[in-house]
């Protein structure tokens, strides 16, 4: 299941990139016309699930990323691998640079970095039943 609807995920990027904002400002920094009773249903399901913390400041409420803009990556990122590539971080690495078209410098820079990763331990080759 998706970690966030797609209007939930537009509320969470602006509050990841501009922190504790107001509804209103949020709905300025929207990248589509939204209603306000629209924007205020996403943020009132975010609360509930835990994502946003909601702060009351004199008549205005503010509201803030509970949950981590990292975390939320790692785990879209682990459901696009399970889901699409049985499980296998190789197999979506070969799928990008096969859908890619990389620059020799940039196929240089991978190499790079590939040699510069630690050497992985029995344990983190293991994969989770």
């Amino acid at each position: 299941m998706a970690l966030f609807t797609a209007g939930e995920m537009e509320v969470m990027r602006i509050l990841w990139e501009h922190g504790e904002l107001k509804p209103a400002e949020i709905q300025k920094h929207f990248p589509r016309p939204i209603k306000n009773a629209a924007l205020r249903s996403y943020l009132t399901i975010l609360v509930q699930k835990g994502h946003l913390v909601r702060r009351g400041k004199g008549k205005a409420f503010y509201y803030r990323p509970k949950t981590k803009r990292e975390s939320t990556f790692r785990s879209m990122l682990s459901d696009l691998v399970n889901t699409f590539c049985g499980g296998s971080s190789e197999a979506l690495l070969c799928e990008i640079l096969a859908k890619e078209q990389l620059s020799p410098e940039q196929l240089l820079e991978l190499q790079r970095m590939a040699r510069e990763q630690p050497a992985p331990s029995d344990s983190s080759r293991r994969t989770k039943s």
